[in-house]
């Protein structure tokens, strides 16, 4: 849902894509469904209470009358090969998606000034300051913690935010 969200928000220029990126980071840390949360803050942003109610129901609605229709007809044909192959391509494409929520974060959060016409003829003569490093190091301990160490994302997601508190105070 997160490319969705992005792709409507800036299609109408509802706020800054940089802002949008801090708001997936918070809406990743507090309890619930990162689009129900994320688009509730951008409802919030927009138009107050009233935006919202209104970004709530505009997530939770559709998804919920997919889920309730599309139950009918898996449960009926659960083990029909029909229902393997439609599994193995939602599971390629939520891939595609996770990865462009991922790429779109990276360009706001590691990458200065990404959107600028000159950022390629930047980052080849000067690789240093169109790069962000200290995202980059809070990325790499943040992925090893994850990945190698297997520890709980709640306890990474507070602890890169500490990390970047610390870094941006030295720096």
């Amino acid at each position: 849902m997160i490319p969705v969200i992005q792709r409507e928000v800036e299609r109408n220029s509802w706020i800054q894509s940089k802002e949008f990126v801090d708001i997936i980071g918070i809406a990743g840390m507090t309890p619930g469904p990162i689009a129900v949360n994320s688009a509730t803050f951008v409802g919030f942003k927009v138009n107050g209470l009233a935006g919202a109610l209104s970004a709530i129901t505009g997530i939770m609605v559709p998804s919920f009358l997919c889920v309730v229709i599309l139950y009918k007809y898996f449960n009926k044909f659960k083990t029909h090969e029909l229902n393997n192959l439609i599994f193995k391509g939602i599971k390629a494409v939520v891939a595609g998606l996770i990865a462009s929520a991922a790429i779109s974060v990276a360009k706001t959060s590691i990458f200065k000034n990404f959107n600028s016409l000159d950022f390629m003829k930047r980052l080849m003569s000067n690789p240093l300051q169109t790069v962000n490093v200290s995202s980059i190091v809070i990325l790499m301990l943040a992925l090893a913690a994850l990945i190698k160490y297997k520890i709980h994302p709640i306890l990474v997601i507070p602890s890169s935010a500490i990390a970047g508190i610390i870094v941006g105070a030295i720096i």
